[in-house]
């Protein structure tokens, strides 16, 4: 009987900790208007690295540390994908990727409230598992500081994207036309 109580005590606690941490998560998340980071995203064998801009709602400029100078911007209803490589530039409808998903600061908060999986899946990071349509995006907070620190999406070729960011500063001060797309149009 002991035995038991125990398992119901441990439980209860256990969902208590994780809908606080969840609550935690989520306001922070909210206070977070854009954030300035670098990452490494790594796309079956292959690894990119860059630093990036993103202002909630939708908008996010990428810089590539490779020598083709590739950069990624979007502008909230386009997105281009630009380097030296070739003298032409790719551009989507932001609505038909997965980074329309990921921009969406309502969105993803929205999903992470209803959400009933908050898993830790190593000491290091919390990580919300949201499934929409036909994508799956897993999103992975820092343990101590519960700020944003990745995601794993499929791109639009359904090829599995780990994203992984680091030095992380969030709420600056952000010229709005470093998103004007006609920028960095070939």
């Amino acid at each position: 009987m002991i035995r038991i109580t125990l398992i119901i005590f441990f439980l209860l606690f256990h969902g208590t900790v994780n809908a606080s941490i969840k609550s935690e998560i989520i306001n922070n998340f909210k206070l977070t208007e854009n954030l300035r980071f670098d990452f490494v995203q790594k796309i079956g064998k292959k690894i990119e690295k860059g630093e990036c801009i993103i202002a909630y709602p939708k908008k996010i400029l990428c810089k590539y540390n490779d020598r083709y100078n590739k950069i990624l911007v979007s502008n909230g209803k386009s997105l281009v994908i630009n380097s030296d490589r070739n003298n032409q530039y790719y551009r989507y409808r932001l609505d038909k990727t997965p980074l329309n998903l990921i921009l969406d600061r309502n969105f993803l908060i929205n999903k992470m409230k209803n959400s009933e999986t908050l898993t830790s899946s190593s000491l290091n990071y919390y990580s919300f598992k949201i499934i929409y349509e036909k994508s799956t995006i897993i999103i992975h907070f820092d343990r101590n500081t519960l700020n944003i620190i990745g995601w794993t999406t499929n791109d639009i070729y359904q090829n599995k994207v780990e994203t992984r960011i680091s030095n992380i500063e969030s709420n600056l001060m952000i010229d709005k036309n470093i998103f004007k797309i006609q920028n960095y149009i070939n």
